[in-house]
């Protein structure tokens, strides 16, 4: 008597549609994050221009104390220069003296991968605090 034998295969792996799936869900996930992701890194970069529009108000505020004008120089400041770039170099800062140097307006103008931030690319604070009315969007939380 003979015997037969019956051979098996295992089937191991994926098949090529089992791939075309994972592969398809993928490309439908990272289309709706990628998105979102870089549109909370643009808000994230903006609030250091916020802070910083900020801090040098304060020091133009202080510098007004000690020397009854405020300064375009942000060298004065302790800054340097004319204008003052952030620690990630995405803002600008610049600073304009107006009526006998009594009054300043701060800007805040975004540099490199900054200016996508659309309607955010130039913030102002002015020596009252008052920030643009067009811009409210922009300092928002």
């Amino acid at each position: 008597m003979f015997m037969v034998r019956k051979v098996t295969k295992s089937i191991t792996g994926f098949t090529l549609v089992e791939v075309m799936i994972v592969v398809a869900i993928i490309s439908i996930l990272a289309t709706i994050a990628y998105p979102s992701y870089v549109d909370h890194v643009i808000r994230s970069n903006r609030a250091e221009a916020l802070i910083e529009l900020t801090r040098v108000a304060n020091l133009q505020e202080q510098f007004f104390v000690d020397n009854n004008r405020y300064t375009d120089d942000l060298n004065e400041l302790g800054l340097g220069g004319v204008a003052y770039e952030t620690q990630s170099a995405n803002y600008s800062i610049a600073s304009v003296i107006a009526n006998n140097a009594t009054q300043f307006t701060l800007t805040a103008t975004a540099q490199h991968r900054q200016t996508q931030d659309t309607g955010c690319t130039a913030i102002t604070l002015t020596h009252t605090g008052q920030k643009d009315p067009l811009q409210a969007s922009c300092w928002e939380r």
